[in-house]
């Protein structure tokens, strides 16, 4: 009898194993099988990518990113809905191309030899380089040698270790500070660089042209590295989706489209020029205050602080459109202002784009209706308008779990948005909206909160 139970336990064993490799063989097979007419068929493209300033992110709750409009274009052009996956790097975004998560890698995925092994890069060929980060002006450096005795800073890394490298090739001289990437990124730096609180960091190029367009007096000219080539990628068993990429780029790469992206993210500058209209000592403070007069009383708030709103969002100038695509005196982006019922083509009205502006102040409101202090609930809603609502609740979410107030701003929910550019905290489960350059948002609602404080001194109610 124990034989027999024995032949039978090892006779159910096999069975058991033979099942569950085929279902694994069945699983690769289909993956396999999945190109470019699978694709069409189920009529929409997966596409994989990382949240960065580069390819992917949330702002005022729409998706942007150079990398994601041009996913979108080529799915466009191939008649098929997108779809995107984020992974938090890039050994995860092959690992999920492979496991069929997705379709294609929209992202600029660092060409090496293994990987050869089970991708098919495709798409336009991206040539990476680090450079230094310095100030425009005469003192600007021209050569690497000039490194020699210089100060720089920069995260543990890809950075550190070409800096360092460089200096042994130079026989020694630079001062390389290593900065904690916990508290401080690279985009800190480089935002250091620009105010002058230091002279020198290093970048890729893509990173520090998206940077020059917020601080215009950046030098980053000088490279330090060898290039690196990158591009999308695709599984090798998907030849023909790999064909379809290579030849849309081709023939797109001048298209209006392909050029309106690269001139959005890489040389648009992404502040608005200040410059009073009127004189304050008049007691107005633009063209618009009957508007702002009239609109305020409907939210509770001081007109001046919705003239200081629309001041830091548009300068008063109706006209303005946004390098995010946001239009108009209040700066209410194309899908925010449909959802509050402005007619197509009245986005740059004022009275219509200061009336859509208060009733999404108003939804605003009822969001952050549990921060119980007005003056803090003015500074969410603030953030809110500038970055979205989810990134606000992800810095809340933050500010929670590390142990501070989630109902006040300053030094609370403000000092994790701050954080949201850094990959410990926007990859931390509790963030739903990923990557965010929350310096912008912190500084935005700063602006407008002082300003309206001077119109209340200057302006009468």
């Amino acid at each position: 009898m124990k034989l027999r139970h024995l032949i039978c336990f090892c006779l159910l064993l096999c069975v058991g194993l033979f099942a569950c490799k085929s279902k694994g063989e069945q699983a690769d097979e289909a993956v396999a099988h999945i190109d470019l007419p699978q694709i069409q068929e189920q009529g929409k493209l997966v596409v994989l990518t990382i949240n960065s300033s580069t390819s992917y992110f949330n702002y005022r709750g729409e998706p942007m990113g150079f990398q994601y409009e041009l996913a979108q274009q080529f799915a466009k052009s191939l008649g098929l809905e997108l779809e995107v996956k984020t992974a938090k790097d890039e050994a995860e975004l092959v690992r999920m191309l492979l496991d069929g998560e997705g379709d294609l890698i929209a992202y600029n995925l660092a060409v090496t030899n293994h990987r050869k092994d089970s991708l098919i890069y495709c798409g336009e060929e991206n040539i990476t380089h680090q450079v230094i980060v310095q100030r425009k002006g005469r003192g600007a450096l021209k050569d690497v040698t000039e490194l020699v005795g210089k100060e720089v800073y920069v995260n543990r890394g890809k950075y550190r270790t070409r800096l360092q490298n460089l200096d042994e090739e130079l026989g020694g001289g630079i001062h390389i500070h290593e900065i904690d990437a916990d508290s401080v990124s690279a985009e800190d730096l480089i935002t250091w660089v620009a105010e002058g609180k230091i002279n020198y960091t290093v970048a890729t190029n893509e990173v520090a042209r998206i940077n020059r367009t917020y601080y215009p007096n950046l030098d980053i000219s000088l490279e330090i590295s060898f290039d690196q080539r990158s591009s999308w990628a695709v599984r090798k068993t998907s030849p023909l989706l790999a064909k379809a990429a290579d030849s849309w780029h081709r023939e797109n790469i001048n298209s209006a489209a392909f050029r309106a992206s690269a001139q959005r993210y890489f040389e648009l500058e992404k502040h608005t020029v200040h410059s009073d209209f009127l004189s304050l000592k008049d007691g107005k403070i633009s063209h618009f205050d009957d508007l702002f007069r009239k609109y305020a009383k409907e939210i509770g708030w001081d007109w001046r602080l919705l003239a200081s709103l629309a001041y830091t969002e548009s300068n008063f100038d109706p006209t303005v459109v946004s390098w995010a695509g946001a239009k108009g005196l209040m700066q209410l982006m194309p899908a925010t202002a449909r959802a509050l019922g402005v007619p197509a083509g009245k986005e740059q009205d004022p009275e219509e784009s200061v009336k859509a502006a208060t009733k999404y102040i108003s939804n605003l409101k009822q969001i952050f209706s549990k921060v119980a202090d007005a003056d803090e609930q003015v500074k969410f809603v603030l953030a809110a308008y500038n970055a979205g609502v989810g990134h606000v609740t992800d810095a809340m979410a933050l500010a929670e779990k590390y142990g501070h107030d989630k109902y006040r701003w300053e030094h609370h929910v403000a000092h994790y948005m701050l954080l949201k550019s850094h990959e410990e905290y926007y990859q931390d489960p509790v963030c739903k909206n990923g990557y965010f350059r929350g310096l912008e948002t912190y500084k935005f609602v700063n602006e407008v909160v002082d300003r309206a404080k001077a119109y209340q001194e200057k302006v009468r109610k």
